[in-house]
Formats: structure tokens, sequence, C-alpha cells
């Protein structure tokens, strides 16, 4: 059960015209009151056909009128409107129950305290069978105004409530980090124009898009601007900005001025505040030599940001920040994917904006190096191979795992929900993305006894999952990839461990999969290895036919060689 209040007015008589009228989008059919102040007093133009919506406006005013005749200083904002609608899955809900439910918002927002008998008059109108109006003057029969502050908070929780005593769909409880909801009229505005979505929504995608793109809030308006975006900054004397409004190209309004949007009113983390603690928190300073051996690619470097995901979001602030970071680099990495896995990545980065905002506040600090990789690639002038953007794909799909337990576990129910929704279509991106690589090396699978000697390292480095690993369909492919890290050096059984604590494969589906991508990202740049060339002969040897010489994972040498950087 969704309520909506709406911004006071003044022209009670005007909102009545509405609710009793035709409609200006729906049909409004047989509308009647079905709860309100003092019901035996109060005229029904929908079942007296005497009575009149002037008679029914000055019933409801008559408090208004008395306060204005007593004080100089007329109150203009006195109507308070509220539609309530059920969601289409709902049951039919009779007059009388949407009587008791509109006596109940009522009473929750202030308006009409349970047993006040000067409290505010009020009115709820039924003209459709899905939903109710109601209409409330905000002066009390004492001349008092009522206590309206935080009455949308109340409301919702009360809403909660009427759905878990009437069996209604069940909503979660807000916590006021959620974008407005499109008034009737922007949503009316947009399919007037043949737009898909309102421009607030545009703005926001907008924004969005572009905060990777910059560093700080001067650079974020000017490449808004560039994107054609209308930005309108507030300035102070001194030149520091103060503030900004966004408007999208061809919103006017009826004197044909464009029409801007505040940033908060965009969403509550685009508030200039807010952005300024994710875009020019203060980041360590490095050394000219510090980035000299990080990865090759940002694709990489983005990659091993995200594999310490687990461990930084043990502090709650440093937590919420690394989730923003994270709703960034998803942003970057889908707007620089090859076409054929944009459309999963756009959708995954749309939902998981919702997760990226809690009540908590962020360290910005914290995640710099996330932030630093999601510029890095937005900035790069070359596409990822393939192997290198699986593995990033896969490395998001945990980290949002990782996300959506956090905010599950702290009681974040529109976060965790969101995030399950951006894991639906990370989990489709990853397995698009990985299918070539597969395909590579299912073609090119070791023989039969190499790929037994291959099972034995399995057993003994994930000896909890090496079942399902092995009866994984991917498994050809992961043996193929083991064979060629041992060609190139690598230890196949050293190689499975460090790659099985990257991420715990009890909950992963294709857990072979899982294994492939963390072993293309740990393998990529093979250091030297004193045993490099014995195990490369025999691994050639197994791939000509000849029999297996190694029965079990070799045993490290007394002094660990150099191992690839994960």
């Amino acid at each position: 059960m969704i309520p909506a209040i709406k911004p006071s007015g003044a022209n009670t008589r005007g909102l009545l015209a509405y609710l009793y009228g035709p409609g200006r989008h729906d049909e409004h059919t047989d509308p009647h009151i079905v709860a309100g102040f003092a019901m035996l007093a109060m005229p029904d133009p929908g079942r007296d056909e005497n009575a009149t919506l002037t008679q029914l406006a000055r019933y409801l005013d008559e408090p208004v009128r008395l306060r204005n005749s007593e004080f100089g200083k007329k109150i203009t904002d006195h109507v308070w409107h509220c539609p309530v609608r059920a969601a289409p899955e709902d049951r039919h809900l009779s007059d009388a129950e949407w009587g008791e439910i509109a006596q109940r918002i009522v009473a929750a927002a202030g308006i009409a305290p349970e047993g006040d008998d000067l409290a505010c008059r009020w009115i709820a109108v039924r003209h459709a069978d899905d939903h109710i109006h109601i209409l409330a003057t905000t002066v009390r029969e004492d001349g008092r105004r009522p206590k309206l502050h935080d009455s949308g908070i109340r409301v919702g929780d009360a809403c909660r409530q009427i759905e878990k005593d009437y069996g209604l769909r069940r909503l979660k409880k807000g916590d006021r980090t959620g974008t407005r909801a499109p008034t009737q009229a922007e949503m009316h505005k947009a399919q007037r124009l043949g737009w898909e979505q309102t421009s607030r929504a545009w703005l926001q995608n907008r924004i969005r898009a572009a905060i990777p793109h910059a560093r700080t809030a001067e650079e974020l308006l000017a490449y808004l601007e560039a994107d054609g975006v209308a930005i309108k900054a507030r300035r102070g004397p001194s030149g520091d900005l103060l503030g900004y409004a966004a408007g999208r190209p061809g919103d006017l309004n009826k004197d044909g001025e464009q029409i801007f949007h505040p940033g908060g009113k965009i969403a509550p983390d685009l508030a200039l505040p807010k952005l300024r603690d994710r875009l020019e928190a203060g980041q360590p300073e490095e050394h000219p030599t510090a980035r000299r051996n990080q990865p090759a690619t940002p694709w990489h470097q983005a990659t091993e940001a995200l594999d310490a995901f687990r461990t930084d979001l043990a502090d709650d602030t440093h937590a919420q920040a690394h989730i923003t970071a994270l709703g960034e680099l998803l942003e970057a990495t889908a707007q620089k994917a090859p076409t054929h896995l944009r459309t999963e990545l756009q959708s995954a980065s749309a939902a998981f904006t919702r997760a990226q905002r809690s009540q908590i506040r962020a360290e910005g600090r914290a995640a710099h190096a996330i932030r630093n990789a999601a510029r890095d690639i937005v900035h790069t002038a070359t596409g990822p191979d393939g192997s290198a953007l699986a593995a990033l794909i896969a490395a998001l799909l945990w980290a949002g795992i990782i996300a959506g337990r956090w905010h599950e576990t702290r009681g974040h129910a529109h976060q965790a929900d969101a995030a399950r929704q951006a894991l639906h279509h990370l989990q489709a991106a990853a397995e698009q993305a990985l299918t070539p690589t597969l395909v590579v090396l299912e073609q090119r699978q070791p023989r039969e006894e190499a790929r037994r000697t291959l099972a034995r390292d399995v057993r003994a480095a994930v000896p909890d999952q090496a079942d399902r690993i092995l009866t994984d369909p991917s498994w050809p492919a992961l043996a193929a990839l083991l064979a060629d890290a041992e060609a190139r050096g690598h230890q196949p059984h050293q190689l499975l461990k460090e790659a099985a604590a990257q991420r715990e494969l009890g909950t992963a589906r294709q857990p072979a999969r899982v294994l492939i991508t963390r072993l293309q990202h740990t393998s990529r740049n093979p250091s030297p290895n004193p045993r490099a060339e014995a195990a490369r002969r025999r691994t050639t040897a197994s791939w000509t036919g000849q029999p297996g010489h190694r029965t079990q994972p070799p045993t490290p040498p007394a002094t660990p060689p150099n191992r690839p950087r994960r």
C-alpha cells in the first residue's frame, strides 16, 4: 500500500472538482466519501444529489476561514492531499475497509489523532477500486495547526502495519534514502513529449554516468554541460561553488524557460555536499613509483582493487564507501564493455544505485583504490581482452554478493533487494563474458591421464568442494587452463588454493567457472619458477599422449619461488 503525500495547496474546491470529476488520465467511477470528520454533518456530492462541491469545500474550509478572520496573516497552504493506492495483486477492499484505513492514516499523520474531537476536518474519497484520496484542511477546530513534521514517515509506518493487518502485499519500510517517486504530472509530461523517462530520472542517469569521469564537483558539472545537460551553478561572492541544479534540454515551463532540479531533489546522494564527499575525499599521496608494479591494464587493476573487498567491509563507514565506489566501478565497466554485454551491465548498474546509499555515512577516503580503478577504466582508450573482462565481471559479481549480505545483516531491506536485482544481471553478463573462453579451452582440453593428475591436485587443494568442481560441466575447461598454467611454470595445486581463497565456493552455482576466472587473473603474469622447466617437460609429455609422471601435487620448495600477484 503506497501513500503519496502531495505538496500543500490552497484550493480546496479545485481539488474536490478533480476528485469528483471524470479524471484527466484515469477514469473516475462512482466518486463518493468513505470516511471523514463528522460524517453525519458532511455533504457528499457523490451520494446526495442536492449537495454541491462548493458546499463541501465550505464545510472543510470553515476552521480556516475562522482563523483567517481573527488573524491578519492569512493561511494559504492549508490543503493536505494524500492518495493511498493498493497493489495490483491485492484483494478488493470494501468501502468500510477503505474508511478504516483512511482513519488510521490521518491519525498517524497527525491530521486527526484518535479521540481528538478538535482535530482537522478531512474526507476520504473513493473513485476507483484500487485507491482513495484523503483531503484535509490543516487548521484544527481550536484554530491551531497540526504538527505534520515527518508525517510521511509515520504514515509509511502505519501502511506497513495496515498491510499486515489486512493481508495485503507487504512492502519494505522506508529509510529516507530512496529517490522521490515521479509525480503524475511528470509522467504525463514525459508521455506527451515522447520521453521514456521523466526529467528527474533522465538527469539522475546522466549524473551517475558522469561521476567516474570527474575528480571534483567542478569537473563533474563541466562534464555534464559538455554532455548536453543544462547546469545552473550557485556560487558565493568568492566564486566558490555552493550548490547546483540540473535541467533536461527541452524540459520547459509554460513560459518557455528551462526547468531546473536541485541535485538533492534528483536523488538524495546527488546533492553537492555528498558529491563532494565522494569525489574530493582526500586520497593517500603516492610515490612516483607507487604504481610500477600494478597490473598492466585498468581492467586487471580494477579486479585487484576488488580482491580485498570482503576485508574492507569490517568497518561500517568504510563498508559504505566501498559499496558506493563499487557502484561507480560497475557504471564505468558498463560504459566501456563490448556491445553484447552492455545491456546487462547497464541494467545491473541501474539496479545497484539503490544499494549504494544508506543512512550510514561513508568514509570516502577508504575506497580510493576502487574509485581510481573506475576512473582509469572510463579514460582508457582500449577495450579489455576477453579473459580480463570475464575476471572483472566475476569479481564484480562476488563483490555484489558481499555487499548484499552486508546490507542484509544491517537490516537495509531496500538496499539488499537492489543488490539482488543487480546480481541477476551480473550473473547473466558473467556467463556471456566467459563463454568464448570456455569454448576455446574445451577445444584443447588435456588427455585423460593428465586430467586424472590434475583432478588429484583439485582434491588436495580444495577437498571440500572437489566433487562439485570435478562434476561441473566446465571442469574440462578448468583442466585445460591448469595445464596451460603448469606449462608456464606455475604449480596447479598452489594456484587452486590461492584462487579458492579469493572466494568461498560453497555458494557458487558453478565452482569450476569461478575458479577459471580467478585463475585467469592470478596467472596472467607468470613469475620465474625453479621448477618451471621440469613442469613444462612433464606437461608436454602428458599432452602428447605419454603417461603422466606426477602422481600427487608437487611439494612446495623450502624457499617458495616468486608467485604471481593476485
